[in-house]
């Protein structure tokens, strides 16, 4: 869940090659016949034709061309028989220098890339959602014709706030796969499905390049990655989208794509039965909704999981949200018998006028994350906690952790009264009462430290908000998940600091470690200067070491990075109220801590109040 007031504002421009650091984003035209090249289209071979011989009068001439001809006829049949035999195997057929991938439904022409891998960029793992399709579940993507250039990523899914749609789209349901160029149908190689994060409202980090992680990894597995649909186009509730329509479909959207994983990543020579779903932020609470989805129904559609940061913010049932869908069609002006087909009918540029941020009820104003998951009794049956703590979860091996700043970058800088912490800390969690605030201002008192030009109570805000949204959840579940012994769970805190984000007070900030994850080179944005210097720069392979080995093995120790200490379980014994051990990763000093009795005492009190909070 990315910062979603400093990733809106940032500008337009052209679209970074693999590995750029270019900080703006860009988004791509959602026109969807881009990608469509036909045969007839494709550089035409420069070789010359043989050219047609006119017959002669002389017999023996005529022997000559036969014997020419069937000559050639033969050449040409062992030629092709050697390539047949050659390509026997092989992902894909060598198309004008591409790896062709033959789906059911389409071909895609991939791109050989630095590094040793190949990426198939915007590939369609559901039909548009657009027209009637808007506000419904994900349907199977459609045939097309000819081959598609898999070479550039699809449009962002629109996001709230959002005015410009020039150049995003609600046709947005698209894939990338970043492999290994020598992999074959038979190399059944491990597959990293990541998630976006951006708070359920944006697609942030949308140019994650795989690259990196491929080659952290020796070439040993694959890297997709893809949008899904957010703010109200993913997340609308109201009885009249679950009569008329569907819930939760950004997370439908996701499982959808997990399901192309199963049927085709074999194609481009991944393993569908070795799938470590992972994500930060947004994408972690993914993950842990992925995790107890339907109750915790295993579809087998993973085998791993690795959540940063997991988002646990306020889960409303259906009909607690419904003041979004009234709210929504009388700004709409849809306020009508019919008002779902009249929102389907609304042209994206009007729709986005009004996709907008609302207050939460009994809320002074509206959080920082407009949309987000709603219980349905179906995909999500009761809140976060209230799943885990019925043990309604898929139990897999899982790595869970958190960065050691995680609120810095969402409370509001200038705060500066205890009355004004509070007050924001409602509008996220409107549930919390009187006597949650006596108890949270005895364990949150007023900060000592202060930061020139920020208020009095910004880093007590900071911390509070963090733990109570990022850092006790990933702690909570990794405790809870770690009770029934049947898997492994590893847990960690990100310390590595940025020395100009540590003398304003940021610290290790929210999903900052996806510098080490992807790699400084492969973010598509710009990287924390850190990342390229002596600063950050060496625990770069460190992180990647442990992150490729879990994908690999699920366990982040058997290829670790040499010199690195052993990840222990996080649970150690079945008494699992003792506190965490945790991997604390800190640049030329990564170990083993455990959990501190300060913060545990902290954690516990705010995962036994997050039932009541909705979380």
């Amino acid at each position: 869940m990315s910062s979603l007031s400093t990733k809106m504002a940032l500008p337009v421009s052209s679209q970074p090659s693999p590995g750029s650091s270019g900080s703006s984003i860009y988004l791509p035209s959602p026109t969807p016949s881009t990608n469509l090249v036909p045969l007839s289209k494709l550089p035409a071979d420069k070789s010359e034709p043989i050219q047609e011989q006119r017959p002669r009068k002389s017999r023996k001439k005529l022997i000559i061309i036969i014997v020419g001809v069937m000559t050639v006829l033969l050449t040409t049949l062992i030629v092709s028989l050697a390539l047949v035999l050659h390509h026997r195997g092989s992902k894909a057929h060598p198309v004008n220098n591409g790896p062709l991938v033959e789906l059911d439904y389409a071909k895609y022409l991939g791109t050989p890339g630095g590094h040793n891998v190949t990426s198939w960029l915007g590939i369609r793992y559901a039909a548009p959602p657009v027209g009637d399709l808007r506000f419904a579940a994900p349907q199977d993507p459609k045939k097309e014709g000819g081959i598609q250039r898999a070479n550039s990523r699809g449009p962002h899914c629109i996001s709230t706030n959002s005015k410009s749609v020039t150049r995003i789209s609600e046709d947005c349901l698209r894939l990338n796969v970043f492999a290994p160029s020598n992999a074959r149908p038979n190399s059944k190689l491990p597959v990293f499905f990541f998630i976006l994060g951006g708070g359920f409202n944006i697609n942030s980090d949308p140019f994650l390049n795989g690259t990196g992680l491929v080659t952290a990894s020796g070439h040993n597995i694959i890297v997709v990655t893809f949008t899904y649909r957010v703010s109200l186009y993913g997340f609308l509730p109201g009885k009249e989208i679950e009569e008329g329509a569907s819930l939760n479909n950004g997370l439908k959207d996701q499982i959808k794509a997990l399901k192309w994983v199963k049927k085709y990543i074999s194609k481009f020579g991944g393993n569908p039965d070795h799938v470590v779903i992972g994500g930060h932020s947004a994408g972690a609470a993914s993950v842990a909704h992925l995790l107890t989805a339907y109750g915790g129904r295993n579809d087998n559609l993973f085998h791993g999981a690795i959540a940063g940061s997991p988002s646990f913010g306020t889960t409303l049932a259906n009909n607690q949200s419904q003041y979004l869908y009234d709210s929504l069609v009388k700004r709409t002006g849809c306020d009508s018998q019919d008002t779902l087909a009249c929102l389907r009918k609304l042209k994206v540029n009007k729709l986005q006028e009004h996709n907008l941020g609302i207050p939460l009820p009994d809320s002074s104003g509206p959080p920082l994350f407009a949309y987000s998951p709603v219980i349905d009794g179906d995909l999500i049956q009761d809140s976060f906690y209230n799943l885990y703590n019925q043990g309604k979860f898929i139990d897999v091996p899982t790595v869970m952790g958190s960065d050691s700043n995680e609120g810095t970058i969402f409370a509001p800088h200038n705060t500066s009264t205890m009355e004004e912490s509070d007050r924001w800390l409602s509008r996220q969690f409107p549930a919390l009462q009187h006597h949650h605030f006596e108890k949270l201002h005895e364990l949150y008192p007023e900060p000592e430290v202060r930061y020139q030009g920020a208020g009095a109570y910004w880093t007590q805000l900071s911390e509070l908000y963090g733990d109570m949204r990022y850092t006790c959840p990933a702690m909570a579940i990794c405790r809870t998940m770690s009770k029934s012994f049947k898997s492994d769970k590893w847990n960690y805190e990100y310390h590595a600091q940025d020395r100009r984000f540590t003398k304003n007070g940021y610290g290790a900030t929210h999903t900052v470690e996806l510098n080490a994850i992807f790699g400084p080179a492969f973010l598509g944005r710009k990287a924390a200067p850190s990342y390229n210097s002596r600063e950050n720069g060496p625990i770069v392979p460190i992180v990647q070491g442990y992150w490729t080995s879990f994908i690999r093995t699920l366990d982040p120790n058997k290829y670790r990075a040499k010199g690195s200490p052993e990840w222990k379980p996080s649970v150690q014994d079945k008494d699992s109220s003792k506190p965490l051990h945790r991997l604390y990763f800190e640049t030329n000093d990564t170990k083993m801590i455990v959990e501190d009795e300060h913060l545990k005492r902290k954690c516990d009190y705010l995962t036994s109040i997050g039932p009541e909070l909705m979380q």
